[in-house]
């Protein structure tokens, strides 16, 4: 494969691992908004492993020309044991979220790995010829980690396995993830477009070093 076909499958890959790394550190995977209380407004968020809760309150002055305004942010590790309830009624949810998160982790290991297995490939021309398939490899496996951790976030959306999760609407960190998984999916099937096309002799794919099998001598 040429070089630029593994820059490019780099640069998409990178941008992958950012959205992956930002769609896991915050903590609006999902969103619930609240308006029970007058002149109140309550917005819970949950992450992989946090959950959010942002108070804005904006109370009319005394003299009806302004209002009073306060707001309370705060977060804590989410699912919890006790708090929670992972010991009784949601101890099924409590499990896959969790497992969702590391899923998600794995795959941020395995992002970094076809990263580092690019760079190392493309160091020589017998290199680039072979790493193209560990390459998809990698990615294979990380976008199928992701994929789980998305399905089972939608799973528990969509079927409000958790109390509030019935009010629920996705925000931007399951968005992210979304993309994340999507570019390393389309990069995957780029690579092997490519590669298999390099080793069938197309220059398009292998550059003016096309491969060419080794005759036998008559």
């Amino acid at each position: 494969m040429r070089k630029t076909s593994y820059f490019i499958a780099f640069a998409a890959l990178a941008l992958a691992l950012v959205l992956n790394v930002l769609s896991a550190r915050r903590p609006d995977w999902l969103v619930v908004h609240y308006n029970d209380i007058p002149y109140t407004q309550v917005t819970v968020t949950y992450g992989l492993d946090r959950r959010c809760e942002l108070t804005i309150s904006k109370i009319p002055g005394p003299s009806g020309d302004g209002k009073i305004s306060y707001s309370n942010y705060e977060c804590r590790h989410f699912p919890a044991s006790v708090t929670d309830r992972c010991e009784k009624e949601n101890k099924g949810f409590c499990a896959a979220w969790t497992s969702a998160g590391y899923l998600d982790q794995i795959a941020l290991g395995f992002v970094s790995v076809s990263l580092a297995a690019i760079l190392f490939g493309v160091s020589t021309h017998s290199r680039r010829r072979r790493i193209w398939r560990a390459v998809v490899a990698l990615v294979l496996l990380q976008a199928a980690c992701q994929v789980a951790t998305f399905a089972v976030v939608t799973e528990m959306y969509r079927t409000s396995r958790y109390p509030s999760f019935e009010h629920a609407r996705p925000g931007a960190a399951y968005v992210l993830h979304t993309l994340s998984w999507v570019i390393s999916i389309m990069v995957a099937l780029g690579v092997i477009m490519t590669g298999i096309s390099a080793d069938a002799g197309h220059r398009w794919a292998a550059g003016n070093r096309a491969y060419q099998p080794i005759g036998t001598g008559g």
